[in-house]
């Protein structure tokens, strides 16, 4: 074929590729694993995570900053995804990345039908799409959360970095349902810091829970 030929084909088959993204019937896939849910209500619990690419919320202290630019990962169809992640288990974590940045309809319709839970974790910067037995809410100051999301969540889980997060998670409690579950987690890097402000300042305000990412003491992903 000519060499003028062949790129046209190939612009063709990234358009339709592009097409399905678009749809939600293929995706940035970065990661698959199974593993231990390390953070908030279901810690503790065996669950496989799918880690989709793309986010643009651009949080400075991100620990999956690699998971930013979607190009970098291959889009992957969502048939081949649920195969993989029903071997595994029956509790799914969708998580990014921004997921939401997605269509996720498609991808948990396709987890249901196999009778798995479907759990999110996203900061809410785009519209929630995609049927979900748990969302994890965990809004940033970047971008805040779309819509109804607020409504929806099952648990709301605040990073504290520095002492101005508790008033933003304060003021994000605020806006959530009746029944969501409120997280204060110290970041990472800073958590020899944070973890003293947060004790104290559950222990005044109990209507919060301290989450952890055990995941990291346990070293597993």
């Amino acid at each position: 074929m000519p060499e003028r030929g062949i790129f046209y084909l190939c612009a063709m088959v990234k358009e339709d590729v592009l097409a399905l993204v678009d749809q939600g019937l293929m995706l940035p896939l970065m990661e698959e694993f199974y593993t231990i849910q390390g953070e908030g209500f279901h810690k503790g619990t065996a669950a496989y995570f799918i880690r989709v690419g793309g986010c643009d919320v651009g949080c400075h202290w991100c620990d999956v900053k690699e998971s930013w630019n979607a190009e970098t990962h291959p889009p992957t169809g969502i048939d081949h995804i649920v195969t993989n992640a029903a071997k595994y288990s029956d509790t799914i974590v969708i998580t990014g990345g921004e997921p939401l940045t997605w269509d996720m309809g498609p991808l948990t319709d396709a987890l249901k039908a196999k009778n798995l839970k479907t759990h999110i974790e996203t900061s809410g910067a785009y519209p929630l799409s995609g049927t979900w037995d748990w969302i994890c809410l965990s809004p940033k100051k970047n971008k805040l959360p779309e819509g109804i999301i607020y409504e929806k969540a099952h648990e709301l889980k605040m990073i504290v970095y520095n002492k101005h997060d508790f008033i933003f998670a304060e003021e994000q409690a605020a806006k959530t349902n009746k029944d969501c579950i409120l997280y204060l987690q110290p970041e990472w890097s800073v958590r020899d810091k944070v973890v003293p402000w947060i004790v104290e300042y559950v222990m005044q305000n109990p209507k919060w829970k301290v989450s952890l990412q055990t995941h990291k003491y346990l070293n597993i992903p």
